[in-house]
């Protein structure tokens, strides 16, 4: 039996969910960071559950042919780039294999999955960037990423996957907080200002919106720091105060307050501009979007549907209205639903931007607004677009999709495991067509999946 702190020398035989490496000792399984398929390591053995244990790397005894040396010294530390130590293109098809496995597990069959598409250039792609702002063990004011599963910050100056003029920026602005003695949270104590910096980008139109997230109204030299700040980056259009007084892991709080701008940016996805405000939801990552979003379009034109007028589409989970925008030119009358009302009043904003009559949003939950939609329109929805959280569909979403059944469903999925189990309910309906993964966040395990399916009964 495996104990805590035993040392092993151990063949990693597979790569595991999150990317980390796998062995057995004894049929037993052993989760390692950091480790690789094929490499032999040196082991030493962290905490062991009924069914697996998990171990960390003392020494490399063999290693893989697709480790490389990062840039970042750091992280490992933060966890945020758990793959960093792996050629690019290996982690590629880890990311298949895990959406493979995961399909495999729930549906008990192999289906095809195509290879994901990458990034050509996987670095400084973030076009969001969140830092904490805290205190170190001194008492020292710190600002950088939250080492992994736990809340102490990593100091961080350059990140190799955020937007390098978004890294310059919260650089500044730490040092203007330090310089002039603005206090910073304390989460022991709950008390002092600064909590986060949160920095959004528009890549097509260079457009920066800073937020700075406080704990109280005691921001000082808050004047001074927009002059600072604004005339050393004169691409910020806006700055705003971010209250949030909770003691949570959620990063803004419900109230904004602008000191500078207009309170958002644009940004240009496509053929179409988006209003970009400090609550909305915006992909990360834009260059992947446009391919994600592409490939769910395609989708339609990839069956009879291309070749006859469509009435209706349903996009579920909208966001500010992205996926019902791109596809509204294909269709008469597109519905969107998100419970973020701030998301919807930027999706309205976004349709008139663009000149996108034909699209209706509405603000709730989709298992709540979905059936009252439905009603309304008395018709069945051609194709609906799904993009749900991580948690997936809920069951009454699921139940109403195999009632109404739309002739084809587009399943935009951020978490392989719950798409898995999703499609298996869907199944008894519809029939899978295609699975494109697509790497939207490079150097981490996580993969997104455009997954079309087809009522069976149209086939």
């Amino acid at each position: 039996m495996l104990e805590k702190n035993q040392i092993y020398q151990v063949k990693i035989i597979d790569d595991g969910y999150q990317g980390e490496g796998i062995a057995k000792i004894d049929n037993f399984p052993i989760f390692i960071q950091g480790a690789i398929k094929g490499e032999e390591v040196k082991i030493k053995i962290l905490k062991v559950q009924s069914s697996f244990a998990y171990g960390k790397i003392i020494e490399i005894i063999k290693q893989a042919k697709n480790r490389v040396e990062s840039e970042c010294k750091v992280y490992n530390k933060c966890g945020g780039c758990n793959l960093r130590h792996i050629d690019y293109e290996y982690t590629l098809k880890i990311k298949k294999a895990i959406v493979q496995n995961c399909l495999y597990k729930a549906l008990n069959k192999n289906i095809e999955v195509k290879d994901v598409i990458g990034m050509k250039k996987p670095m400084f792609y973030r076009n969001k960037l969140q830092y904490p702002i805290g205190l170190n063990k001194n008492k020292q004011a710190v600002m950088g990423v939250y080492s992994n599963r736990t809340h102490n910050i990593v100091p961080v100056s350059k990140c190799y996957i955020q937007n390098k003029i978004c890294n310059e920026i919260a650089n500044d602005i730490f040092e203007f907080i330090n310089k002039n003695n603005i206090s910073v949270y304390d989460e022991v104590t709950l008390k002092g200002t600064v909590r986060h910096i949160v920095i959004r980008i528009g890549v097509k139109t260079n457009e920066i919106l800073v937020t700075i997230v406080v704990n109280d109204n005691n921001l000082k030299k808050d004047k001074e720091l927009v002059e600072y700040i604004t005339k050393k980056y004169p691409n910020i259009k806006t700055i705003v105060k971010n209250y949030n007084t909770k003691n949570t892991n959620v990063i803004l709080g419900d109230r904004n307050e602008i000191i500078y701008g207009s309170g958002y940016i644009y940004d240009i996805l496509g053929e179409y501009k988006f209003k970009i405000s400090p609550l909305s939801f915006y992909q990360v990552n834009p260059i992947q979007t446009e391919i994600l979003y592409n490939t769910a379009i395609k989708s339609i034109e990839k069956n009879s549907l291309a070749d006859k007028q469509i009435d209706i589409a349903l996009d579920l989970y909208c966001g500010i209205g992205t996926i019902g925008i791109f596809a509204s030119k294909y269709f008469k009358k597109v519905y969107g639903i998100e419970k973020v009302k701030q998301a919807i009043d930027d999706a309205k904003e976004n349709a008139k931007i663009n000149n996108v009559e034909n699209i209706e949003f509405h603000v709730g939950d989709v298992e709540e607004i979905l059936p009252q939609i439905l009603k309304n329109i008395n018709k069945t929805p051609n194709v609906v677009f799904v993009d749900p959280p991580r948690k997936g569909l809920d069951n009454k979403t699921i139940d109403v999709l195999k009632k109404i059944q739309p002739e084809k469903i587009i399943y935009i999925s951020c978490n392989p495991a719950t798409l898995a189990r999703d499609l298996k309910e869907l199944e008894e309906k519809y029939l899978i067509k295609e699975i494109q993964p697509v790497d939207m966040f490079p150097y981490t395990s996580h993969v997104e999946c455009v997954v079309a399916m087809i009522l069976k009964e149209h086939l």
